[in-house]
């Protein structure tokens, strides 16, 4: 099928996927603030976010990003404020997480997924990650096809899911002795929203 070094690459791909990120932030925020539902959702999210990445690389549209620095510099600025938007919000957010969850509650697991989404999928670090690693484990006479590099993609979206559903098993088992006390509930606003702000911040700078 092309792919070369398979073992090789699930053992790398598993040791990226367990590397604290903002994916992980994210995973663990949901999981704990929401409850085990809106973690699913958006581990989900995320790792369908990692299979427009794939397709992106597969087809050649991250070779034109990682060539053209106008392209580049958009995407990288979208991802960035969305990101850094994620965190104002859960700043200024005065309510607490149990008040936060029944607000939510009728489109909580829409919104978890696409905010997973949008947050993997408008991160351009993520493609020109994939556009580098990706073609390590490629048979050289199979880089322009794009079958390898799907094949890969759904592997290190499928390791995502196991990864982050196992997060989200294990967070959630505190979820509600946190969102029951207020002033817990506060902290852990305000410090995510402050970690996704400086996150957003340094995709800027980078």
């Amino acid at each position: 099928m092309g792919v070369e070094n398979f073992i090789t690459f699930l053992v790398t791909a598993l040791l990226f996927v367990m590397t604290p990120g903002m994916d992980t932030v994210f995973v663990l925020n949901k999981s704990i603030s929401q409850g085990r539902k809106s973690g699913v959702f958006a581990t989900f999210g995320i790792n369908v976010g990692v299979m427009s990445h794939t397709l992106l690389g597969a087809l050649g549209v991250s070779v034109l990003l990682s060539q053209s620095d106008l392209a580049f510099t958009m995407v990288k600025y979208v991802g960035a404020l969305y990101v850094v938007y994620l965190g104002l919000s859960k700043l200024i957010n005065k309510n607490g997480l149990l008040a936060e969850v029944s607000e939510n509650v009728k489109h909580s697991s829409k919104n978890d997924f696409w905010s997973g989404f949008m947050t993997n999928s408008l991160n351009p670090k993520v493609a020109l990650f994939f556009l580098s690693f990706f073609p390590q484990f490629i048979s050289p006479t199979q880089l322009e096809n794009p079958i390898p590099y799907i094949l890969l993609g759904v592997t290190y979206a499928s390791i995502g899911i196991v990864w982050y559903l196992t997060l989200t098993f294990f967070a959630s088992v505190f979820s509600v002795k946190i969102k029951n006390n207020t002033k817990m509930g506060l902290w852990i606003n305000k410090i995510s929203g402050l970690v996704f702000v400086i996150m957003g911040i340094h995709i800027i700078l980078i």
